[in-house]
């Protein structure tokens, strides 16, 4: 695994202030849904590949993914596969969003299991307790070098990183695309603590090597 980012291919837009942040995020998923189905296809069966053989621990721990949505990296063939697999220790979860400015929650998945739309148009478990995850594969619409990551502007990840203890590790997951010279992060930005795209696993501050943060 590499043990930090590479350098260049990084696009030269940065995020200065919140106007740069909203524009380059509009840009950024532009870019992204611009992408041909076949090419999403082949891009996500590299993001998945990564995970799958570089990260093993995950197919043994609770981890949160996110149902795809305007073209990120599409997890779902990799998490059923951990499913069937049965690794003790393995549940698939989902976030869901409790309220506005607030954590999100998380439910368990699986591919049988009964299924309804947030307030988002997101598919999400009908029901089912809460679930304390382990990881989450977090989607970037943006990302950059320092591990910080430009999400669609709620603020949900962040606050949930912040309030969960043990803290999960945090993978982001995204395409080449999206590096970033900087996302200048905000006070209340989060740092992950690996980034996964279709180009290889990228180590983050936080990342100790045995499959947990510090």
């Amino acid at each position: 695994m590499p043990s930090g980012f590479m350098p260049g291919s990084a696009a030269d837009e940065t995020a200065a202030s919140p106007d740069d942040r909203r524009a380059l995020r509009r840009s950024l998923l532009a870019r992204r849904r611009a992408l041909p189905a076949d090419e999403w296809a082949r891009l996500s069966m590299g993001v998945r590949g990564l995970l799958q053989d570089s990260i093993p621990r995950l197919a043994a721990l609770r981890v949160a993914f996110c149902w795809p949505r305007d073209n990120e990296p599409d997890l779902r063939p990799l998490i059923a596969h951990w499913h069937r697999q049965g690794d003790p220790g393995f549940v698939a979860l989902l976030p869901v969003v409790v309220a506005a400015d607030s954590a999100l929650a998380f439910r368990a998945w699986s591919p049988a299991g009964a299924m309804t739309t947030d307030r988002f148009g997101i598919p999400v478990p009908a029901s089912g307790e809460p679930v304390l995850p382990q990881a989450l594969l977090i989607p970037v619409i943006g990302f950059d070098a320092a591990g910080f990551r430009l999400g669609y502007g709620g603020g949900y990840f962040d606050r949930t990183l912040v309030s969960l203890r043990p803290r999960p590790l945090a993978i982001g997951v995204g395409f080449e695309l999206s590096r970033l010279a900087s996302v200048h992060p905000e006070p209340h930005d989060e740092p992950l603590d690996l980034i996964v795209t279709e180009g290889g696993v990228w180590r983050c501050a936080g990342w100790t090597g045995d499959g947990s943060p510090d």
